[in-house]
């Protein structure tokens, strides 16, 4: 008889990046795991997003990680074997959280890293909210695997923040968006980038490769996907 696949805890921060993380692993479950409707066991839980924004903008990565923790250990009480967490920019509490956590992790910035390595990227350009842009989230798990980045203006990165923040996740999607954020990639395609890390969760919801000026490294469906597999290698 087949072990059952490993149960995936999904940590959430923002609503629309959780929901596309969660609808990919239920999506693409069956395919994995080769039958109609199959998927992993998924639980998630999540703060109130309003929580994380008063800690970042007041700089309490101690506090961004306690809302973490605490999201994990309902999750390992609810009978998770490991997490997630599709929100880029709270990863700036990671190590805070690590050791602490009573559950393994998967960390985003891993996951694309290894993807761009995968497919023969060398500059990886970084896109996302302003807290995660001037952030060491990315920077640090790129240079790990031998690649470079670079990373927008600081107005592109401003523009980029209260566009995320104030529209994409409020559900709100829009053509001038997809100009706006042409617009920044170019910027990193300028600068010799030859991929770009869509390092918001909410981003793939309105760019891809078709409309992007580089390749894109889908953040949040590569987590997902990440999670799939790790949740399926224990069904045997």
């Amino acid at each position: 008889m087949k072990a059952m696949a490993a149960h995936i805890g999904i940590v959430g921060c923002s609503a629309e990046g959780a929901a596309l993380c969660y609808r990919t692993i239920c999506a693409e479950g069956a395919a994995a795991l080769g039958g109609a409707h199959r998927h992993p066991e998924v639980s998630l839980h999540t703060h109130s997003l309003h929580r994380y924004v008063e800690r970042l903008d007041a700089g309490d990565l101690q506090g961004v990680a306690d809302l973490m923790l605490d999201s994990a250990r309902k999750l390992a009480r609810c009978g998770a074997d490991f997490l997630v967490c599709p929100d880029n920019t709270i990863h700036q509490a990671f190590a805070l959280v690590r050791e602490r956590s009573p559950l393994p992790w998967l960390h985003i910035a891993d996951v694309v890293a290894e993807e761009a390595l995968r497919r023969g990227f060398r500059k990886i350009g970084i896109t996302g909210t302003h807290w995660l842009v001037r952030s060491e989230v990315y920077p640090e798990r790129l240079r790990a695997q031998g690649l470079d980045f670079a990373r927008p203006t600081e107005s592109q990165s401003a523009g980029m923040g209260r566009l995320i923040m104030d529209e994409l996740v409020c559900g709100i999607q829009t053509p001038a968006q997809v100009d706006y954020l042409r617009g920044v990639i170019e910027g990193l395609k300028a600068q010799a980038c030859d991929a770009v890390v869509l390092g918001c969760t909410e981003l793939p919801l309105i760019l891809n490769d078709g409309n992007s000026p580089l390749p894109t490294l889908d953040s949040t469906r590569l987590l997902a996907r990440a999670a799939l597999r790790r949740a399926v290698a224990t069904s045997g």
